[in-house]
């Protein structure tokens, strides 16, 4: 709730606010890229503010074929960066 917020110290620079689809919330989002075994591929969390389309370039490193994400990372000029390093990007 947004009448906690200035409670919370232990984060309080790095901390955002953002909108997810739940709705607002205070604090940090985890992104993750996992193989079809459910091994990690890549894990980075951002503050609640950032773009869930951000960090994916910095994180696609290590994949190949396709990556399936829900409908927050649905970019077409995302998509056809990540087909130009040989991704298939399905949103």
């Amino acid at each position: 709730h947004n009448m906690r917020i200035p409670r919370h110290q232990v984060f309080a620079d790095e901390a955002k606010r953002g909108k997810g689809t739940m709705g607002w919330f205070y604090g940090f989002k985890l992104h993750l890229i996992m193989n079809d075994e459910g091994g990690l591929l890549a894990v980075k969390v951002t503050a609640g503010n950032v773009d869930d389309r951000k960090p994916v370039l910095d994180m696609v490193e290590n994949v190949t074929g396709s990556l399936y994400a829900d409908k927050g990372y649905v970019s077409t000029s995302l998509k056809a960066e990540l087909a130009e390093q040989g991704i298939d990007f399905i949103t």
